[in-house]
């Protein structure tokens, strides 16, 4: 199965030291999809990532063989709010150790 190491961006550097309101309910539904994501097998690992130059989240996405990730991670509330969000998505070539 294809792999791939996925990065969120957040809207700002500051973030999340000064995240909202909005944007905190806005995380934890976030965090429901891709849980569901990972409960139906799509979704390795997730999280964020304290960076000191600046926070970050990672995803690592498992598809079946000719799956696109670029859907899942549109279809992530986040993205789909239009709050400054952005995703990089990159395939990864090998997943150690082999399964």
């Amino acid at each position: 199965m294809p792999h791939y190491f996925c990065k969120l961006t957040p809207p700002r550097p500051s973030f999340p030291a000064d995240i909202t309101p909005d944007e905190a309910a806005l995380m934890g539904t976030h965090a429901a999809y891709w849980r569901a994501r990972m409960d139906e097998g799509a979704v390795v690992v997730f999280g964020p990532v304290d960076d000191p130059a600046g926070a970050y989240g990672i995803l690592v996405l498992q598809l079946p063989e000719g799956a696109d990730p670029q859907p899942l991670v549109d279809a992530d509330p986040v993205i789909r709010a239009g709050t400054g969000f952005r995703f990089e998505v990159h395939p990864m070539r090998a997943v150690l150790p082999a399964g």
